[in-house]
């Protein structure tokens, strides 16, 4: 039997988005491990099933699956799939994103290089995010937890296309959240600053500066845990020790 205080996410039922690798792959890891069931989706087959291994070490409740969340299609098929195997969808973790080629001075950029940037941290929150809150509105429960970053409340050289995406998804996070409170739905976002990942950035990092996937993870797993008159908006996460 599950103990409710080992287990405290044992009757949720979570979606990741770029859940194969990084950041993603942390929260999955977390969230299973508060007994969460858990779905993740990326683009890398390969990926996803080695991070699945690693999942169902927390229990056979997992679900995986291939899926482009910048296609409607690909995250119709998505929702309905994970909710067929593991049951309605608690807790959506809108995480999937990408740095390069949202990096460099705005007049070495393409329109490419803009559709690209802002169809994958901002637009496929938008998509995923439309599926899953009707079902959550039918049932009056459910988390959105949106992953941003402290780009999105700074600006930087050479950080046009990415800034933009992420100060769209402050916005799009806060009109959510106004949305769909009276719903009983929360709709929180988290932004940390530098990751130790292999997320394409600006350059190297040194690890004893920056934050780790695992951080990133434990403010979602405080987001996801806490009481249920309560409504964390927005966490902003910083290094101890300055870059």
């Amino acid at each position: 039997m599950i103990d409710a205080h080992e287990k405290p996410l044992s009757d949720h039922v979570a979606l990741v988005t770029g859940g194969s690798r990084g950041i993603g792959k942390a929260i999955a890891q977390k969230l299973a491990g508060l007994g969460s069931a858990v779905a993740i989706c990326a683009r890398d087959a390969t990926a996803l099933q080695s991070t699945a291994v690693a999942l169902r070490a927390h229990g056979d409740r997992v679900h995986l699956q291939v899926a482009n969340v910048t296609n409607p299609l690909d995250i119709s098929a998505l929702v309905d799939s994970t909710e067929e195997t593991l049951g309605p969808i608690t807790l959506l973790v809108n995480n999937a994103g990408i740095g390069n080629p949202g990096f460099g001075a705005i007049q070495d950029k393409s329109e490419s290089d803009w559709d690209q940037v802002l169809d994958t941290n901002l637009k496929s929150v938008f998509l995923v995010s439309r599926a899953v809150a009707p079902r959550m509105i039918q049932r009056r429960r459910g988390d959105i937890i949106n992953i941003s970053s402290l780009a999105g409340k700074n600006t930087f050289a050479g950080g046009a296309i990415y800034c933009t995406s992420k100060w769209g998804l402050q916005g799009l996070s806060g009109c959510m959240a106004e949305d769909l409170r009276q719903f009983g739905i929360r709709v929180s976002v988290i932004c940390p600053g530098s990751v130790f990942t292999d997320f394409s950035g600006r350059g190297a990092k040194d690890p004893s500066k920056v934050l780790t996937a695992q951080d990133v993870a434990h403010a979602v797993a405080m987001v996801a845990l806490q009481g249920p008159q309560s409504f964390i908006s927005e966490v902003h996460l910083r290094p101890v020790s300055k870059p």
